[in-house]
């Protein structure tokens, strides 16, 4: 007999194009993930088909820095004119999701997706050409962000041209420093002519809880300042504050809800479910970092059995 839920509180190994089709249309209250942003981080972030053998290469000045440098990644300009395509190639990758999630997700309900500032615009038109409805982009404002901004003084002076280098001093090669990552809210449309009252009638999903999102920040806005703490490093190279995935959770969704992460990396949106009592489903294609998810996912329900008696088995 088929499952009407495959999945249901489980942390998928697999690739969640595939791992989608098996879900029920119109059963998913929360799609929430951070998707690869598509700039090169690592082998998995890499979603264009051009490549240059210094890309995802390292220096030793990079291996010095440590984490912060850890891949040397594409230049804006690029090194090829086929390099002008990967905006365009992340479009097309986004596409490749996009339509089976608005099929699986409830009427009404919420897509929250994590993208990098340089490419979030074409993963909006991806989402809103598939179907979806963009809502928002809220801004999670971090503690702590490297400034990896060169200066055009260094680059000269060991060029020896300490002439140029003093006519320079002050300007930098690279970004401002970056304090906040894009959180794009979208939401699939509801029945037309309807209201979000109506459709909270029938599915449970479109309005926002105010009320349990201030417990976790200190007005309704659309900037939140959730930090990291020690737990929130070490798992996943862009793994994020459990705090903040559960702030979301409980903005978008109530109790016994259930939550989507296709991209589930560690596993922190699917232990932030599980510890506000939503039912979950995860999916991660890396064989390491499935473990590492399914492992921590583990720990925490042998440590916190007694509270995860209401999920449904």
């Amino acid at each position: 007999m088929k499952e009407k839920i495959p999945y249901l509180n489980k942390i998928v190994h697999g690739n969640c194009i595939d791992v989608s089709e098996n879900i029920e249309s119109n059963s998913i209250h929360l799609i929430l993930s951070d998707i690869p942003y598509g700039i090169g981080i690592d082998d998995w972030d890499v979603l264009h088909s051009n490549t240059n053998s210094a890309f995802l290469g390292t220096s030793p000045a990079q291996e010095k820095a440590g984490a912060v440098f850890k891949k040397r990644g594409k230049p804006l300009n690029g090194w090829s004119e086929a390099d002008k395509q990967i905006p365009v190639q992340y479009y097309e990758w986004c596409l490749t999701w996009a339509k089976d999630w608005l099929r699986i997700l409830k009427p009404g309900g919420s897509a929250i997706v994590f993208a990098g500032r340089r490419l979030a615009h074409r993963c909006i038109g991806a989402l809103e050409d598939s179907g979806f409805t963009y809502k928002d982009m809220i801004a999670w404002s971090k503690e702590k962000a490297p400034h990896r901004a060169q200066r055009l003084s260094v680059v000269f002076g060991k060029r020896g041209d300490s002439q140029t280098a003093e006519y320079w001093d002050g300007w930098r090669v690279g970004n401002l420093r970056p304090i906040f990552e894009p959180i794009l809210w979208f939401v699939k449309p509801y029945k037309i002519g309807g209201t979000i009252s109506d459709n909270m009638l029938e599915n449970e999903v479109g309005a926002f809880n105010e009320k349990a999102f201030l417990k976790y920040t200190n007005s309704p806005d659309n900037i939140i300042r959730i930090g990291s703490i020690g737990t929130d490093t070490g798992l996943h190279p862009t793994q994020k504050p459990l705090r903040l995935m559960q702030a979301l959770i409980e903005l978008t969704t109530k109790e016994n809800q259930l939550v989507l992460d296709p991209f589930c990396g560690s596993g922190t949106t699917i232990i932030a479910a599980a510890s506000l009592n939503r039912n979950y489903i995860g999916i991660e294609l890396d064989e390491s970092y499935h473990k590492i998810a399914t492992d921590r996912l583990s720990k925490y329900i042998q440590m916190n059995a007694n509270n995860l008696f209401s999920l449904i088995k």
